[in-house]
């Protein structure tokens, strides 16, 4: 059956981690991450990317895209960075009632951004954790509508700079329920409609790849 639009795409993927966190409580499984060590090394990556982009100890106003029950505000804090004003927003009220509960003092969003972006204020940086690392029972070309419209929408948001992630297709099979994004296909869509200025990394040892926008070329 056709889904409707890019809008409503999103519920598959939402009720996915759901369930996760179900199975699983408030871990690195409950929001979709079988290893723990896996998980901080997508944090470090998230981190080093917010940070080439930043003015050291200036303030940076940082938006956790699909934050989950904010562990990545937990990676942060163990890493002493008060610099970093954080702030979540998550589809999942299940997800953000575990996030508010450890941090009553954070803001949270929930809200759908496609439908209402004009509630979003403008952050210097965007990261997007696994947002767009698995389909679920989604064809390819309805996520990669749903990843692009997603972009779009977010990059005007964003003073500085933005992360997400992908899976990778320089594997040795594919899982039928992952995203795995061809380079070319993802860079031509970058350069054509938001930026020429991004870098992607593929050095980290999981079958998967980040990639940073920025609004200035990186020189250093």
């Amino acid at each position: 059956m056709k889904r409707s639009s890019p809008g409503t795409l999103h519920r598959v993927i939402v009720n996915q981690c759901e369930s996760y966190l179900a199975a699983h409580g408030d871990n690195h499984k409950g929001v979709g991450w079988p290893s723990y060590d896996d998980a901080q090394a997508r944090y470090q990556v998230m981190l080093e990317g917010l940070l080439s982009a930043s003015v050291p100890d200036k303030p940076v106003r940082l938006l956790d895209f699909g934050c989950g029950s904010a562990h990545f505000l937990e990676f942060l804090q163990h890493h002493h960075l008060p610099q970093i004003e954080y702030t979540g927003l998550d589809m999942s009220e299940k997800q953000l009632a575990v996030a508010r509960s450890k941090f009553p003092d954070t803001p949270f969003y929930c809200f759908d951004v496609l439908q209402n972006p004009t509630a979003l204020p403008d952050f210097d940086y965007i990261i997007m954790n696994g947002i767009f690392t698995q389909k679920c029972s989604l064809s390819f070309e309805e996520m990669w509508t749903y990843c692009q419209s997603l972009l779009r929408t977010l990059w005007p948001k964003t003073t500085t700079g933005l992360a997400f992630n992908v899976m990778t297709k320089q594997v040795d099979w594919e899982r039928e329920d992952l995203f795995h994004v061809p380079l070319d296909l993802l860079a031509s869509f970058l350069k054509q409609d938001l930026t020429r200025h991004f870098a992607f990394r593929h050095d980290y040892g999981l079958y998967e790849y980040t990639t940073y926008l920025y609004r200035e070329p990186r020189r250093t």
